[in-house]
């Protein structure tokens, strides 16, 4: 398990700490719009977590576990450095850099993420009940990386030069992949002290085709707009089409029994809601950042606070939180009073809109000029970590356990387009900030002018999507089929 926690500790380390600093570096390096970066850093983070259907499909079939989660850290250092590269040119060549170095981030996730979560599942026997425990335990892995990584990361960033924050994040991707390889034939045994995750065969030149065929396409989905002229949104297309296309292909499978059916049924259902759940969450990389950068006030003693530390708020409570969580979900199991996995994931919606509230709360009838002071967004930081605990390392809980282990990996896939689904659509929500150069915006028909207005959308959003959860939570209980 330990090899696992630091392994992914130092990937989350260079994921966050690029995308504690990827808004502001669009903004203020490269001077895009507000709305132009929210929309790129949405189709990144969306396109992130859809290529581990790609990543799961090859490694269920060919590399394994051990051999993608490889793979997928050698590309995703790569992809820092060329972000290293982009910030350090200008005009034409810095965005050609940035779509390549996206493009490797992608890529390299795919194989990654879906890899080294599903591994976790695999350490333990079918039924046993401290899966969920581990899965904290592992997502406390996550957090630690995350919570170092815009401390650094963001200092070397904002206050020295931008290519130096991407160049952080490529040296803790570098750190990760080394101690993977080092220690994975010496640690990461099943119960019976069979090695897990190794490579089933070879690839061949058709699967090879496809994945270089996957590198090109993103390439060019990112630069479809550039290439072009055009402001069709075509990743969007792509992503939430997949959304409704993969769940029908995997659901439609001959081999499936009446009860595998109806667990991967919850699955879908569930990571419908987890859309939502994201979709909010995440402006925490996007309108949220844009929202400390521009209009709180981060004076200490004299001291400007670069806006990028607020995104370590999130991972320092879960790093706080998370052993309590976990400790108060096996009494509750020990006495039979557990709430089932769909009734704990609308408590993290509720708990999303209950951080919105209090920053509505403190934005009401505030100038657009006016800063206000920073424990309004670290309090809502705090709270949706709340959220956050009680759904997401739930929710990778309970893919593995509901999941048949011929598709585990494609699953855990599936579980990240949902996540994919999400991050696209924050993007397109926190284009809907109101800014100097878009001061009034709309979202189905409601008229957003001020910020007050802005935070309203997500707390109705979310409020509905828990409220909704909450009912079907008990026939969603019945599906899992004795799973809990």
């Amino acid at each position: 398990m330990y090899l696992l926690f630091f392994t992914e500790m130092w990937e989350r380390f260079s994921y966050y700490g690029m995308r504690a600093i990827f808004v502001l570096y669009m903004i203020n390096g490269l001077k895009m719009a507000s709305d132009e970066a929210s929309n790129i850093y949405g189709s990144y983070t969306g396109l992130v977590y859809l290529t581990p259907l790609l990543g799961g499909y090859l490694s269920d079939r060919f590399l394994g576990n051990r051999r993608s989660i490889e793979i997928g850290g050698i590309l995703m250092a790569l992809g820092q450095f060329l972000m290293f590269f982009s910030a350090s040119t200008s005009g034409a060549p810095a965005i050609t850099f940035m779509w390549a170095g996206l493009t490797a981030l992608i890529i390299g996730n795919g194989f990654f993420k879906p890899n080294i979560s599903t591994m976790v599942g695999q350490l333990y026997p079918e039924g046993d009940r401290r899966v969920d425990s581990a899965f904290t335990i592992f997502y406390m892995g996550i957090n630690l990386g995350a919570f170092f990584s815009p401390l650094i990361c963001g200092t070397l960033g904002e206050k020295i030069d931008w290519k130096w924050g991407f160049f952080a994040a490529g040296i803790g991707m570098i750190i990760g992949v080394l101690l993977f390889m080092y220690e994975k034939n010496k640690v990461l045994h099943d119960g019976e002290g069979k090695p897990i995750g190794m490579p089933v065969k070879k690839m061949d030149a058709k699967n090879i085709g496809y994945l270089v065929g996957a590198v090109a396409m993103i390439f060019f989905l990112l630069n479809f707009k550039t290439m072009f002229t055009v402001n069709w949104d075509v990743i969007g297309w792509v992503i939430f089409g997949s959304m409704i296309v993969v769940p029908l292909i995997i659901i439609t499978d001959r081999t499936l029994t009446k009860t595998e059916k109806s667990r991967i049924w919850v699955i879908f259902i569930l990571a419908f809601f987890v859309i939502f759940f994201w979709g909010a969450f995440e402006q925490a990389g996007a309108s949220l950042t844009i929202f400390a950068d521009k209009q709180t006030d981060r004076h200490i003693f004299g001291w400007e606070m670069p806006a990028s530390y607020f995104q370590s708020v999130n991972p320092l409570a879960i790093i706080v939180l998370a052993p309590i969580f976990s400790s108060f979900w096996l009494k509750l199991g020990n006495r039979g009073m557990e709430p089932s996995s769909p009734r704990k994931m609308a408590f993290g919606l509720t708990l999303i809109a209950l951080g919105y509230a209090l920053i509505a709360f403190a934005v009401h009838g505030v100038g657009a000029d006016t800063r206000i002071n920073m424990f309004w967004l670290f309090s809502l930081y705090v709270i949706h970590t709340m959220g956050e605990l009680c759904l997401s390392p739930i929710g990778l809980s309970m893919v593995a356990k509901l999941s048949p282990v011929r598709f585990s990996s494609l699953l855990m896939g599936t579980w990240f387009l949902a996540n994919a689904a999400a991050n696209k659509f924050a993007g397109t929500l926190s284009e809907l900030i109101p800014t100097e150069e878009k001061p009034v915006t709309s979202f189905m028909g409601f008229g957003i002018s001020n910020l007050y207005e802005f935070f309203m959308v997500f707390i109705v959003m979310c409020g509905i999507a828990a409220a909704v959860l909450f009912l079907l939570s008990g026939r969603l209980q019945k599906m899992m089929a004795g799973i809990k």
